[in-house]
């Protein structure tokens, strides 16, 4: 059993946990979030882990506060829906989402959850490479500079440019205030296994949220060489487009807020109809593709565009040869000014 902390009277944050075969990994996140005073409850749910190890390695962080709940689901239904049900066994007025592989550095919200004009707040990210995830950096003081994000810049964070990945919003790790997220009826659409937080800030931010971020760490992230988002499948990306147009049929967005969601989702549809060419090809050759993708003339461009970049990234990586992954050295994902060190 880890070791108890005394609870803040202020303790006001609920962290959820979504977690699936993460026995590894669990404990390490549910004692980062039950050492911070201010978590008045910690609710970890067990999407349908094959084994017992999950639901254990959670259960063996445990502090005896009574803070801690462990809930397991005998099916996994994705990341989108264990989170629904955490929100839905939970009370505390602010929800914080800590995925089952990544921790909080000690006194995260002591510098988060100042002032009243927020409705979501996101921090700094130290992100970790998982080799070094026994050698625990230390994480300075960053000036907070604080600052708000609005919905085309939120969307455009979200959207890969040649040469780069997303932007840095696209990472954040923001706190929610539960009040505005019932005001507003917003949970997670239990449909999406890929974007589930894009898709639930975007909609917030469409009803007006207030999205603050500051340049203090407080959160870790652990970089992995085979992380989920490089594991996702083709009718994920699918449901991701559709989630996109289903905003932009059901949402008052202004002009310029419309025009960034629909490249957004042109830039997620394009991803799509190159991974659902390429899953034809495995099944039926490339003759059978290409007849296939005849008979839907606007995805060519889409498809072509892929292939053609897929090969000089396949040319450049021969070129390359095939080194053994370097350890990456801790970073951050947001500059900012030192004032300190922890």
């Amino acid at each position: 059993m880890a070791p108890r902390r005394e609870q803040s009277p202020h303790a006001d944050v609920c962290v959820i946990i979504a977690a699936k075969d993460a026995g590894a990994t669990i404990a390490r996140a549910t004692s980062s979030a039950l050492a911070e005073a201010r978590v008045a409850e910690v609710v970890v749910v067990d999407d349908g882990s094959r084994d017992d190890a999950t639901e254990n390695a959670a259960r063996s962080a445990d502090d005896g506060s009574g803070r801690l709940r462990v809930l397991r689901l005998p099916e996994n239904h994705g990341p989108a829906h264990a989170r629904n049900v955490a929100i839905e066994n939970s009370s505390a007025p602010f929800l914080a989402i800590l995925d089952a592989d990544d921790f909080f550095i000690s006194g995260r919200f002591d510098f988060m959850l100042d002032g009243e004009d927020w409705d979501f707040v996101a921090d700094n990210i130290l992100f970790l490479d998982e080799r070094l995830a026994e050698s625990m950096p230390q994480v300075p003081v960053f000036d907070p500079e604080p600052s708000f994000v609005g919905f085309k810049e939120f969307i455009e964070g979200n959207i890969s440019r040649k040469g780069a990945e997303r932007g840095e919003i696209g990472f954040l790790k923001p706190v929610m205030r539960r009040s505005f997220l019932n005001r507003h009826n917003l949970r997670y659409d239990p449909s999406l296994r890929l974007g589930e937080d894009f898709d639930l800030y975007a909609r917030a931010l469409a009803f007006g949220a207030r999205y603050k971020v500051v340049r203090h760490c407080g959160y870790g992230a652990t970089v992995r060489a085979d992380s989920l988002s490089g594991r996702h499948r083709t009718l994920d990306l699918k449901h991701l487009y559709e989630a996109d147009r289903k905003i932009l049929a059901t949402l008052p967005l202004g002009k310029q807020d419309a025009e960034i969601l629909r490249r957004h989702e042109r830039h997620i549809r394009a991803r799509y109809e190159l991974r659902n060419f390429l899953d034809r090809k495995a099944q039926s050759g490339l003759f059978g593709a290409a007849a296939g993708m005849m008979l839907r003339p606007l995805a060519m461009p889409a498809v072509i565009a892929g292939v053609a970049s897929d090969k000089w990234h396949a040319a450049k990586s021969r070129r390359a040869g095939s080194p053994v992954r370097e350890v990456e050295p801790p970073r951050y994902l947001l500059a900012g000014r030192v004032t300190a060190q922890k």
